[in-house]
């Protein structure tokens, strides 16, 4: 990866950081989930919407001006990651997949979605342990450095808050099948809250003594030891409002 890209200007609005890969594993999403809905014979166009709406948010986290500079500025890292975890992640809940998937799928795909292993993900208490513990683990331990080396990482990274976000928000809302008693929509949402607020807290020190050395490395060109720092806080910050909504 290029560790000479000059700092962020007003005039980078308009750069795009398109991949082939990612945009063919969106475009394959869209493919499976569309002929998925006309397997089904009904299905409701809210759901559609709320995938589209998701892909969208991914494509622009991704693929936009925030995905060039992701790797440059935490600030930006962060908005990224929110992006995904807050705003796509429930926006495919919403989409119901697993009930497509299972509605629209071959006895094979309904005999893996009914096994163990989904059984297992798909629990409450999976979903909300797997969103408390994924964004401090990221960015708070060694896993940043390693991150910020190799751009496969950061893209296993990314699939990894929109499936992390996804199992918590499905159980949030409620919609997909097989949730027995689920507990309280605020309650579990309010736990999440706690995980981004712990991130707060802690989040700046924490890169200091973890994540600083590999981000330092990335930066852009020109960049002091201050910059770094209000960088990072400003991403400490963006954490903490999102965690009070």
């Amino acid at each position: 990866m290029s560790l000479s890209r000059p700092q962020f200007s007003w005039h980078d609005w308009n750069q795009w950081h398109l991949g082939v890969l990612p945009l063919l594993m969106m475009f394959a999403a869209l493919m499976l989930y569309m002929i998925g809905t006309q397997r089904v014979g009904f299905w409701s166009a809210k759901r559609t919407v709320s995938f589209l709406a998701g892909l969208i948010v991914t494509f622009i986290a991704t693929q936009s001006v925030i995905g060039v500079f992701d790797m440059e500025y935490f600030s930006d890292h962060m908005i990224q990651h929110l992006l995904l975890i807050m705003v796509a992640a429930p926006l495919f809940a919403l989409s119901a997949p697993l009930d497509l998937a299972y509605d629209a799928g071959s006895e094979r795909l309904r005999h893996f979605l009914d096994g163990r292993f989904m059984t297992l993900v798909t629990q409450p208490l999976f979903g909300f342990a797997a969103y408390f513990v994924f964004i401090p683990i990221t960015h708070l331990t060694g896993l940043f450095n390693l991150m910020m080396e190799h751009e496969w990482v950061h893209h296993l990274e990314q699939i990894g808050f929109l499936v992390v976000g996804y199992l918590f928000f499905r159980v949030a809302f409620g919609l997909e099948r097989r949730h027995h008693d689920p507990p309280r929509t605020a309650t579990r949402l309010r736990h999440g809250g706690r995980a981004r607020r712990h991130l707060h807290r802690t989040g700046a020190r924490d890169v200091l003594a973890h994540a600083l050395p590999g981000y330092k490395a990335m930066a852009p060109r020109g960049s002091t030891t201050q910059g770094i720092l209000a960088n990072i806080h400003l991403a400490a910050r963006s954490c903490g409002s999102a965690a009070t909504r």
